[in-house]
């Protein structure tokens, strides 16, 4: 544990737009790095779950930098796809993490399991498991997930990575038709910051 507030971090992710997300649920106060202010490139990542694989590169970035670090696992389970593409959502896009590519993968899969799968409510979830690490110590690791479903088509131009095919539980638009900022209230990534925020 930390004996006080955090008030210079980085954000270890390559993703432009986690980056610009996690950014917003940080205090206005806390002076925040990039990777590409150390020039990091982003470890190798072997663990087995999201949890793993964020403590990997919260671990590396702090390293590297020797700064605290937060870093993000994070992505899409889908139960009718036995809960993948999972820890492997990037990947699905190929070495360039290409998500046009990986949306193309889902729909494909889906229809591969089952041509009519249109017919029917194809539960998914989002999950992200935030952890901080300074140096060789972990200081926390959480998760938060959100449930819903996955749209017959992508929708929407907001958001990145999977969000034009996530319809949230409540709700009829997708996370890419959502406004940033009512996204980001409701969302897998601010769950489980709520539960990190007492570090700032």
């Amino acid at each position: 544990m930390l004996n006080k507030k955090i008030k210079k971090i980085l954000i270890g992710t390559n993703n432009k737009g986690k980056l610009k997300e996690i950014r917003s649920l940080l205090p206005k106060n806390v002076k925040i790095f990039s990777t590409l202010d150390f020039n990091l490139k982003s470890p190798n990542e072997y663990g087995k779950t999201f949890e793993e694989n964020s403590l990997i590169k919260s671990k590396y970035f702090s390293k590297k930098s020797k700064l605290i670090c937060l870093a993000d696992d994070s992505g899409l389970e889908i139960d009718f796809l036995n809960k993948k593409p999972g820890i492997y959502s990037a990947r699905w896009g190929g070495k360039t993490s290409d998500f046009t590519k990986a949306i193309k993968k889902v729909y494909r899969e889906l229809s591969k399991k089952d041509k009519n799968w249109k017919n029917k409510i194809i539960k998914a979830r989002f999950i992200c498991a935030l952890s901080i690490f300074y140096l060789n110590k972990k200081i926390t690791c959480q998760t938060g997930k959100v449930e819903g479903r996955i749209s017959l088509e992508p929708k929407g131009k907001n958001g990145f990575g999977y969000d034009p095919i996530f319809i949230p539980n409540k709700s009829k638009k997708t996370f890419a038709e959502m406004q940033p900022l009512k996204k980001y209230k409701i969302d897998h990534r601010y769950k489980a910051f709520k539960k990190i925020k007492k570090f700032f």
